[in-house]
């Protein structure tokens, strides 16, 4: 198990604290861990490289090197599942691999071991946001492609699979496709379905004619939870309308000009599309522990009358509505005028809502019903592997079953003897040819780094969010339950502090070119010599008093990846003084 970019031992992440963390102690089980930091994981780890921050592009290019200088390359698997690998392999012709790893601060001969052991064991990776929202981050994670077909990995038993699920996390919205929208402002086109915040507060803050003049946030604090928090107040103080649907008043309600209030998770029907599984995959509905002691709503029923207000919502039988305390005849009827009302299919969540969600007294439990009356025909092989026979009726027999188990229900099994049958593209084939990414990679050189990596006005690296047992989302208002911790400290390396004369428990001030905050120094080994840490989540007021710091101050929102514009958390120059 090569684990790249994060902890996943103190981020809770499913699948190593049900079972692929305990996978250590199986004889022959080795986990490598590649994180500057000695993290909850690292410690756990057989083999850990501590590279320098921000140069992962370069340790990816140098494994990719020795892979094809070794002939370490799974050619067959190559040959019949991978397309385009010919056209980048010359891209790497030039790495030089022990003047990359002397970049990234790491042995080359450690560096050349770690990367047959990769290529030669039943291997998985698991990057995370160190990767994501570091240096190169669209490029580290094409590398990362690169590097897992090479070794076969992808779609491979034990390798990296793709999982089971419900519902997919995005849509697929191609740049190249005219209906893809884009950014009036900052050019940036629709990725999956969404558009990346940081560019927001520029797209706000213009005097373009058809700029953004009107916002909802739901369940989202982006006062608190995006990046640079000044450009966000000052964009948001210039829309003509701000609505927030939310279950506190947070700092994103409170400028707002309307804060409608939703139920909590303990008041509603509720589920997430995180929930991802292989072989076999569930789905849980969470319900409602509470009633409701007020006129909070869910946020879906929100969305339905503005939707039903505005006109949005095409006119519909009004049996519909009568005929949903059967929900056969109800399923037969809404077939019967869905194919005499093709144009009405789009509004169908809508529809549901009216009726369906009507008499099951959540919208969101009719979403889901929606949602499962259509998957079993369209995810057949899977459904009939977790054991149902299926049928039009088989969605239903799932719904039931969610509504009568608490805790989740299995709703399919992928095939694991043919992984990669999940592809779509035509030729069911790994692409790995993206012209776009070529001059970009050829740019990132020992020589290039190493210039890029000097930033004299801000010699130090702040890791701009860090998740750990003391940090939750900005609805857990209320700082008493990290009573008697340390919850939100600066922590720097014990040889940064020993020169810039703080000790444990000093207040040490912290600029970027976004902003500046004094926090509490904790001095500790576990952060990389150079590089210190401020959690997410902080800077919270409650009773008047903001508890913590607010690390988003701290982070610009042109600080961005070039291509997505994916905020670069994990690696932001800063400066820090007594």
């Amino acid at each position: 198990m090569h684990l790249r970019g994060g902890s996943i031992y103190i981020d809770k992440v499913g699948p190593f604290l049900t079972g692929g963390g305990n996978k250590k102690k199986e004889p022959g089980f080795l986990m490598a861990v590649v994180d500057p930091r000695v993290s909850e994981t690292a410690k756990l780890a057989d083999i850990h490289l501590r590279l320098r921050p921000g140069t992962d592009a370069l340790l990816f290019k140098a494994m990719i090197k020795i892979l094809l200088t070794e002939g370490l390359v799974a050619k067959e698997y190559l040959a019949a599942n991978v397309n385009g690998f010919e056209a980048i392999r010359s891209w790497f012709d030039d790495v030089a691999v022990e003047e990359n790893c002397r970049v990234c601060g790491l042995d080359p001969n450690a560096v050349r071991e770690f990367t047959r052991l990769f290529a030669t064991r039943k291997t998985a990776m698991r990057s995370d946001l160190g990767i994501l929202m570091g240096r190169h981050s669209t490029l580290n994670s094409y590398l990362e492609l690169i590097l897992l077909t090479l070794t076969g990995r992808i779609g491979a038993k034990g390798g990296n699979v793709f999982l089971g699920h419900l519902m997919p996390m995005g849509s697929h919205t191609p740049e190249e496709d005219p209906k893809t929208w884009k950014t009036l402002t900052t050019n940036v086109p629709l990725i999956m379905g969404v558009f990346p915040p940081n560019v927001m507060p520029e797209e706000i803050d213009n005097d373009h004619p058809q700029r953004i003049r009107a916002l909802i946030v739901s369940g989202s604090n982006p006062l608190r939870s995006y990046a640079d928090t000044k450009a966000y107040e000052k964009a948001f103080a210039k829309l003509d309308l701000l609505v927030t649907i939310e279950v506190a008043m947070s700092e994103t309600a409170l400028l707002s000009h309307y804060v409608l209030p939703a139920r909590s998770g303990y008041e509603k029907w509720d589920g997430t599309f995180f929930q991802w599984g292989y072989p076999d995959y569930y789905f849980d509905m969470r319900r409602p522990v509470v009633q409701p002691d007020g006129e909070q709503v869910e946020e879906a029923t929100i969305f339905v009358e503005l939707a039903q207000k505005l006109g949005m919502i095409p006119d519909y039988p009004s049996k519909l509505r009568e005929l949903a305390k059967d929900r056969l005849s109800f399923g037969l009827a809404l077939m019967e005028y869905i194919r005499a009302n093709p144009n009405a299919e789009p509004w169908l969540p809508y529809i549901l809502a009216k009726t369906l969600g009507e008499e099951l007294g959540s919208k969101n439990l009719s979403t889901l019903w929606g949602l499962l009356a259509r998957f079993p025909m369209l995810h057949k092989e899977d459904v009939a592997r977790a054991g149902y026979k299926v049928s039009p009726l088989t969605g239903e027999e799932i719904f039931r079953k969610i509504l009568n188990t608490p805790g989740g229900v299995k709703i399919g099994a992928v095939d694991s003897e043919n992984n990669l049958s999940v592809l779509k593209t035509p030729d069911k084939k790994i692409h790995v040819h993206f012209p776009e990414m070529e001059s970009w990679l050829k740019e990132v050189t020992p020589e290039t780094e190493e210039t890029q990596l000097v930033n004299k006005d801000y010699p130090m690296v702040l890791i701009a969010g860090n998740h750990m047992e003391m940090v939750a989302n900005t609805i857990m208002r209320d700082p008493a339950w990290n009573e008697g911790k340390r919850p939100c400290t600066l922590r720097i390396h014990p040889k940064d502090a020993k020169e810039l004369g703080i000790d444990d428990g000093d207040f040490a001030l912290v600029e970027t070119e976004a902003g500046s905050v004094r926090i509490e120094a904790e001095v500790t080994e576990s952060s990389f010599q150079g590089q210190v840490v401020i959690p997410h989540g902080f800077g919270l007021v409650h009773g008047g008093e903001a508890h913590g710091v607010n690390v988003n101050q701290l982070a610009p929102a042109k600080h961005r990846d070039r291509l997505t514009a994916t905020p670069l958390h994990r690696y932001i120059p800063c400066r820090v003084t007594k």
